[in-house]
């Protein structure tokens, strides 16, 4: 730490208030590279730099979330992702504070689709605006993460589900909680977190909770490299694909940016309302992910509209993945996944791993 990084990040940060339209992007990496440089930035700046960009709505503009993933992911502790170069590496994600607290479909259509041959590495947290978090459900379910080292990458085995938690690859956020969790608003950082899989996918299915923000993360996806991927946002403000109605998408392509609209029929299943895919505490919801995938072809009638929940989400990422070939086609092989016990194996197959892993240790 010296005295002129100190400077250079109050310039900078009188910049971003005084003059927010001559703010750059490059400013924003090193403004990011010196607040996660220890003893640079006092804690009253720090609020003052996230409450800056959130009224300056940066978390808006796809070039500066390219930017602030791009500086936190270089942060963030290794994975050696085995077979990674031979492997279509996909994920799905909601940013969350959609205020619905339906079930975890993500996490569970991200079983599924590995069930039905996608290679799926799920970024994610415990609960932060839910009742149940991805990493709640599974931990509910048995699993267990193991926390990388700064002078190991982690190795991801070559299984078809695995889930690396946030926080234990990225330490440099987790020393801003107490200052995000003190602001009256969501930060940058809310944002930036379905951009910074450190298992750098290539695809991904990423849900937004405001139309607004489909286009500008369709377009932060190109700027981060990824191949393919699907943006969804459902009419309700849904970070999920709706199971109620229309949702509006964003599809990504080789650097080619569509906007359509989906429905359940595209997809050849019913409308339900958001209300019978209402989730509950992550043991209730892991019942749930339980019964549903393993009842075999006999699941309870009254799991219907979960069902088609997790067909709707789990098939736009075997799409996406290259292993459907339209949306129909991935419900049935996400149908069968489930029916098969495939998608129960998948996620075995993780548990195993990862209690072999913390044994080790």
């Amino acid at each position: 730490m010296t005295s002129q990084d100190s400077q250079t990040f109050k310039l900078l940060l009188g910049k971003l208030i005084k003059t927010p339209e001559s703010f750059s992007p490059d400013d924003l990496r090193i403004t990011l590279d010196l607040l996660f440089t220890p003893d640079v930035v006092q804690p009253v700046q720090i609020g003052s730099f996230l409450t800056a960009l959130h009224v300056e709505h940066l978390e808006r503009r796809p070039e500066y979330l390219a930017a602030a993933a791009e500086v936190v992911r270089a942060r963030a502790l290794k994975t050696a992702v085995q077979d990674a170069e031979n492997d279509f590496v996909v994920d799905i994600v909601g940013t969350g504070g959609d205020g619905h607290n339906t079930y975890n479909v993500s996490t569970t259509a991200a079983v599924v689709a590995a069930g039905a041959g996608a290679r799926v590495i799920k970024h994610g947290s415990p609960a932060w605006t839910s009742s149940s978090g991805s990493a709640d459900l599974l931990q509910s379910l048995g699993c267990l993460f193991t926390a990388p080292t700064a002078d190991t990458p982690m190795p991801i085995p070559r299984i078809p589900f695995t889930f690396i938690l946030a926080a234990q690859y990225y330490p440099v956020l987790a020393a801003l909680g107490p200052y995000r969790r003190a602001l009256p608003h969501r930060t940058m950082f809310n944002a930036v977190g379905p951009l910074i899989n450190p298992a750098f996918p290539k695809g991904m299915v990423l849900g937004v909770a405001e139309r607004p923000l489909g286009l500008t993360f369709a377009q932060s996806l190109r700027v981060g490299g990824f191949q393919r991927a699907l943006v969804v946002c459902g009419a309700e403000g849904l970070d999920e694909i709706s199971c109620a109605g229309e949702t509006h998408a964003w599809e990504l392509i080789d650097g080619n940016i569509t906007e359509k609209t989906l429905h359940p029929e595209q997809f050849g299943l019913e409308v339900h309302p958001l209300s019978a895919v209402s989730g509950g505490t992550p043991q209730e919801n892991a019942e749930t992910f339980k019964l549903l995938l393993t009842s075999g072809d006999k699941i309870p009638e009254r799991l219907t509209p979960v069902l088609h929940f997790v067909l709707l989400n789990a098939s736009a990422l075997l799409v996406v993945a290259g292993i459907a070939t339209d949306f129909k086609d991935g419900v049935q092989k996400a149908l069968r996944s489930i029916t098969s016990g495939a998608a129960w194996k998948a996620l075995e197959q993780f548990r195993e791993a990862g209690n072999a892993a913390v044994q080790r240790v």
